[in-house]
């Protein structure tokens, strides 16, 4: 039996972060769930969910999961599955509309959202306990200018946020750019 491991992959926009996680689902030789996190509330992210499912082998389980992500992982690891979620960008923006965070935001208060203060809390201390192969996708979004509009900033300052405490979490991150994996932090060893 494969020793539980959690793994963050991050990286921009299209940058195949995504591909790798697929790939890296697909050699753990283990069942394989696919944990969505996409609302599907336009065409264009209409098509974005369909090029993915397209991508997907068909025998691999499909669970839909916008907002209660933490219950829905405690309920799906095991020590003979591999949960690939994809991914926390979506996740947490979902989290900001869904709480009272993007209207506070937007309002120029400060930003007290429990929804998304115990949601994300909720999964940082659940990743560290589960078994089986874990397998999160986040894009990373702190290379660019900081945005004027302030629910943009917010998006921006926790995602990062929210990767750094996931990142902490788990015992290999890498970091996609040009479909090119670099490994940041691995089993046994310490970050880079």
């Amino acid at each position: 039996m494969e020793k539980a491991l959690r793994e963050l992959i991050i990286g921009g926009a299209r940058s195949g972060k995504s591909a790798l996680a697929e790939q890296r689902a697909a050699a753990s030789g283990l069942e394989v769930v696919y944990v969505a996190t996409a609302q599907s509330r336009d065409g264009e992210m209409a098509r974005r969910i369909a090029h993915h499912r397209e991508r997907r082998p068909a025998h691999w389980g499909l669970r839909e999961e916008p907002l209660e992500l933490a219950a829905l992982l405690a309920r799906e690891a095991s020590p003979q599955r591999c949960l690939l979620v994809d991914c926390l960008t979506l996740w947490l923006s979902n989290l900001l509309f869904a709480g009272e965070a993007a209207r506070q935001a937007e309002a120029g208060e400060a930003v007290h959202c429990p929804l998304l203060q115990g949601q994300t809390q909720a999964l940082v201390e659940l990743l560290p306990t589960l078994p089986g192969r874990i397998i999160l996708v986040s894009n990373e979004v702190g290379w660019g200018i900081v945005p004027m509009h302030p629910v943009s900033r917010l998006f921006g300052d926790e995602q990062g946020r929210l990767n750094q405490r996931v990142g902490a979490a788990c015992e290999q991150v890498t970091l996609v750019a040009a479909g090119l994996p670099l490994s940041l932090k691995s089993p046994g060893g310490s970050a880079a």
